[in-house]
């Protein structure tokens, strides 16, 4: 009988790290010991450090932040981020992620910051 494969089990802000390098243009850099994903040397996610009792990421979102604030686990990206469009995600450890709603919210972040030229290069939303 041959042995089962084991499924590779990637926690949600690594799936949404390796979507936000996948973007043309995008570095990670690491300032404040905080994992941020920059396009062209701006910043589109926070994606905060590993080891703290919440996981979660700050994302620009001109076109949803409204929605987005009026969910439970969302609130104004602090430093005064708030005031420009930023959302804060935060879940606690080993609660569910709502992955396909973060990679969105990374979609419209990434094309609020990216140069135009390489928004262009992206499929049409």
């Amino acid at each position: 009988m041959a042995a089962k494969k084991r499924k590779k089990v990637v926690s949600p802000l690594a799936e949404v790290r390796a979507a936000a390098l996948a973007y043309p243009g995008t570095t990670e850099e690491f300032p404040w010991g905080e994992s941020v994903v920059k396009v062209k040397g701006k910043v589109f996610v926070f994606l905060g450090r590993d080891g703290e009792d919440e996981v979660g990421c700050s994302l620009k979102l001109p076109h949803t932040g409204d929605a987005a604030l009026s969910l439970p686990f969302c609130e104004p990206t602090g430093y005064g981020l708030g005031k420009a469009g930023w959302v804060s995600a935060k879940f606690p450890r080993g609660k569910k992620v709502p992955v396909a709603l973060l990679l969105e919210w990374l979609d419209e972040s990434y094309r609020a910051v990216a140069p135009k030229k390489l928004v262009a290069t992206l499929p049409v939303r």
